[in-house]
């Protein structure tokens, strides 16, 4: 595997995403004076040509923008909520037990990636609409060289496309699987890209792509009506905060499972973790045990706010903290059932040179979502509908209008005078918060630069991504001696490879003192790139 040995190292501002055409999509904004949002904007639509396994107009967006101008952070959700027909007796009604995670009833809420889209742009962008979109169009019409990981995914995922898309899968052209390097294209997409640079996001929800996407629906027994649609917005929301080693962290209010970070934060803030020693088990079986009891209140409470009460300031208080770190023990693993939770997914980072700063996560759920493609839009549609319960008696059951449990979390990190220090996140469904960890520990408590603390052996506790079984995975360079001090204190441990996809693709931005000035490290587990305008 190829690595990056240092930072990336800039002065003018920096992109940095999973998919380097992408990065360098977003970097072009910037040097033809677009500011972040703009670059974010382009950046999210190109990553929906050429990494369509992970991201896509048929998903959702989380975003933190950083408005250098008011020196002010804001979040926007960008989730979108279940069809009015979608209840758990009309999945009784046809027969089934539990949400399908493939298929047109799996597709059951509205994608809003492109209402965000639209709403940061309305705020904050300075470039025109279609000037965002060029980029996107021209990679659809021309053509794109083909990823190893797409291929992979597209193999895993043929049987679904070949059951629900068979005749019109712009993944598999004439039916075949593309080989790496293949020059890619995909004119549908193009000209729904096309139709949304000229009549503007609203399309999407209210005009003719609208319509495409509704008429399909009805013929396969899907939920969205053009009702559903018309009816989605994004929302401006406020930042959840916590306070770790002098910094602000910041992350998303539910729905999304962000403060399990600030939790986990508030758990470890009184431990030395420089005498626990990084990379050594008394370090994974911190941030594991950590783990878990953020993810039993996150499993107890995380749903849509509108649907029921959610204690989050309690939640996300050191004293709650302080309470619930009596039940760590630094000899011995608690005995934890996590559900599990999908995780295909894009995180983008933005820096422009005026200091606005942009942590932006789109996903469609699965590896290709729902995997139905609705003829001539060259999308797929997510599959985040999927992870409702249809347990009446559950935190996340399914209801009419209701936004779900939702895996996307990017994050900000501010100095204590408000200015932004770290943009970071990854993809990785139930391995984002515990990712997140690492890096936030490896950047803040053990002085590691951007590309070091991206690089360094990364864990993974839980089911995710199709696992059968809850387990702590670790990628094989972690020492066999501290995998075996992990198994003796309970762990169920699993290898891994050195280096694995399932870890998430990480990026992080460290800003300077002076704006545009920053670093920034790309994960060697993707195919993307950190670039300077």
């Amino acid at each position: 595997m190829s690595l990056t040995p240092r930072s990336t190292q800039s002065t003018t501002g920096m992109v940095v995403c999973p998919q380097a055409l992408a990065s360098e999509v977003g970097a072009q904004i910037l040097r033809a004076g677009g500011n972040a949002v703009d670059a974010a904007i382009a950046a999210q639509a190109a990553l929906g040509v050429v990494y369509p396994h992970m991201t896509g107009l048929g998903g959702d967006a989380f975003w933190l923008i950083y408005d250098a101008t008011t020196e002010s952070l804001l979040g926007l959700n960008g989730s979108g909520r279940a069809a009015a027909a979608a209840t758990p007796d009309d999945f009784a009604r046809r027969g089934c037990r539990a949400i399908p995670q493939r298929g047109p009833l799996a597709a059951l809420t509205v994608p809003g990636a492109v209402a965000s889209w639209q709403a940061a742009h309305c705020r904050f962008g300075s470039l025109d609409w279609k000037q965002l979109l060029q980029p996107a169009i021209n990679l659809a019409r021309v053509g794109y060289p083909v990823t190893g990981s797409q291929i992979h995914w597209t193999r895993r995922d043929r049987p679904y496309f070949e059951q629900y898309s068979s005749s019109n899968c712009p993944f598999l052209p004439a039916g075949k699987l593309p080989q790496i390097g293949e020059q890619l294209t995909n004119p549908d997409l193009a000209n729904t890209l096309q139709r949304l640079a000229a009549a503007g996001g609203e399309d999407f929800y209210t005009g003719a792509i609208a319509q495409q996407i509704t008429d399909y629906l009805e013929t396969v027994s899907g939920w969205l009506t053009p009702e559903d649609l018309a009816a989605h917005h994004s929302d401006w929301v406020t930042p959840l905060t916590t306070t770790y080693r002098g910094y602000e962290v910041a992350q998303l209010p539910p729905n999304s499972q962000g403060f399990t970070v600030l939790q986990m934060l508030n758990l470890i803030e009184p431990f030395d973790l420089t005498a626990l020693g990084h990379g050594k088990a008394d370090y994974y079986h911190l941030m594991v045990e950590v783990t878990k009891l953020a993810f039993a209140d996150r499993d107890r409470w995380l749903t849509d706010p509108e649907f029921a009460e959610i204690p989050i300031n309690e939640l996300i208080s050191p004293a709650y903290s302080d309470r619930h770190r009596q039940l760590l023990r630094l000899d011995c693993a608690r005995p934890q059932v996590s559900p599990p939770v999908g995780g295909d997914t894009v995180y983008t980072a933005i820096v422009d040179d005026a200091g606005n700063a942009v942590s932006v996560i789109q996903s469609v759920y699965f590896d290709f979502g729902a995997a139905v493609v609705v003829p001539g839009t060259g999308f797929v549609l997510q599959n985040r509908g999927c992870f409702f319960s249809l347990d009446p008696n559950h935190i996340n059951v399914l209801a009419p209008h209701k936004r779900p449990f939702h895996t996307l979390m990017p994050a900000m990190v501010m100095h204590s005078d408000g200015r932004p220090h770290l943009v970071l996140g990854t993809m990785g469904g139930e391995g984002q918060p515990q990712t997140q960890l690492a890096l936030l520990t490896r950047l803040l408590d053990f002085g590691l630069d951007p590309q070091a603390a991206i690089n360094a052996p990364r864990w993974l506790w839980g089911r995710t991504w199709g696992d059968s079984t809850a387990g702590l995975t670790l990628e094989g360079r972690i020492p066999a001696a501290v995998r075996q001090a992990l198994s003796d204190r309970g762990h169920p441990v699993n290898a891994a490879p050195d280096w694995t996809e399932k870890m998430g693709h990480a990026h992080v931005i460290r800003l300077g003192d002076e704006p545009g000035n920053c670093q920034a490290g790309c994960d060697p587990r993707s195919d993307g790139a950190a670039i300077a305008p």
